[in-house]
């Protein structure tokens, strides 16, 4: 295969898996000549998928897995029913240095639970926690937790602060990236009682970074800071949300501009400016959710995007690959823990 980063990909897993996963590695190949792929999963059925795409001649490796992590299968039940399937083998590909990130569309709590046993966590890191890149008036946000972890305490608010500001700064490209913690007000008495404690160790630790206080739940889409902070339970809630509020508004401004001659007219003209719109809210452009705290890069496509999207997601985890995150996570809690201002 061509040298330069190595991904290591779960063929089976994903609503349309393995002709979305296949397709989407065309995309991405087609565009980067630096990445080659292990391909996980039913060879039978993925040869010739993959001999039908020119893009991955000499560049994908097919890995035969008789099994596969199922939507409906619980983290427990993946546990102990997954080693060898395609999810398994893609993360532990990562582990033995074969490929430098694991991506995968399947079964989210799976991943999370596989990753997390054979990947281990960073030191310093007590729980990982899943992010989101969130399409913004300034660009792109990066939101943590959301989903990994249902609470989280002081120490654990500000362990996230420190991984996504290093995520932030090797996904987005931002030299310093702005951090907010997620609160109900910017208020300083605001919140309960770990949030403000995190607030307070965050102000107090002696760490390079660009520590912005509180933010409310509209400062999001604003783009008011690069990262924001919370738990799982929240960032979950606030994600599905804006989700929803998305997809609602592209139905009503689908309707509004076909209501009528003179509506579509009107569309016609504004064409280039929907299309610049619809680019932003679409979701293949912001797919892939990062398990960060671990000891290796995983990374979590939406189980129903398209090729496009896979591709993104898999451009990220080849680009994380390839970053310095991961040190930069560690050197700032090792500083955290030497001013005793968290436990692990």
């Amino acid at each position: 295969m061509a040298k330069g980063t190595i991904l290591s990909i779960d063929a089976m897993g994903g609503d349309a898996a393995p002709g979305v996963v296949v397709d989407g590695l065309a995309v991405l190949l087609a565009d980067r000549a630096d990445i080659s792929v292990l391909l996980h999963g039913n060879e039978p059925v993925l040869a010739p998928l993959v001999a039908a795409q020119k893009a991955l001649a000499g560049r994908c490796q097919i890995i035969h897995s008789d099994t596969v992590i199922t939507s409906d299968m619980k983290p427990s039940q993946a546990l102990r029913r997954g080693k060898g399937s395609s999810m398994w083998n893609a993360i532990e590909a990562v582990k033995n240095g074969e490929a430098g990130a694991a991506v995968s569309a399947g079964n989210t709590g799976a991943l999370m639970a596989i990753s997390m046993l054979i990947l281990r966590k960073m030191e310093g890191v007590h729980r990982p926690a899943m992010t989101a890149l969130w399409p913004t008036l300034r660009g792109r946000t990066v939101v943590l937790d959301v989903g990994a972890n249902l609470e989280a305490d002081a120490a654990q608010l500000v362990s996230f602060a420190i991984m996504g500001e290093a995520y932030a700064r090797a996904a987005l490209g931002i030299a310093k990236p702005s951090i907010g913690i997620l609160n109900i007000g910017s208020e300083e008495m605001k919140g309960h009682d770990e949030v403000r404690e995190a607030h307070e160790w965050l102000r107090a630790a002696k760490l390079d970074i660009d520590y912005r206080g509180f933010v409310e739940g509209d400062d999001i889409s604003k783009g008011a800071v690069d990262v924001v902070v919370t738990d799982g339970f929240t960032g979950n809630v606030a994600l599905k949300a804006g989700e929803g509020v998305a997809r609602m508004l592209g139905s009503r401004m689908r309707e509004a501009f076909t209501a009528s001659l003179m509506t579509k007219i009107g569309a016609a003209l504004a064409m280039a400016g929907l299309k610049t719109l619809r680019s932003q809210m679409d979701p293949s452009n912001v797919n892939g959710g990062v398990l960060l705290g671990l000891g290796g890069v995983s990374v979590k496509s939406h189980g129903g995007t398209d090729a496009r999207g896979f591709a993104k997601a898999c451009e990220l985890a080849a680009d994380l690959a390839s970053s310095h995150y991961r040190d930069e996570i560690l050197a700032n809690l090792s500083r955290i823990r030497e001013g005793g201002l968290a436990a692990e």
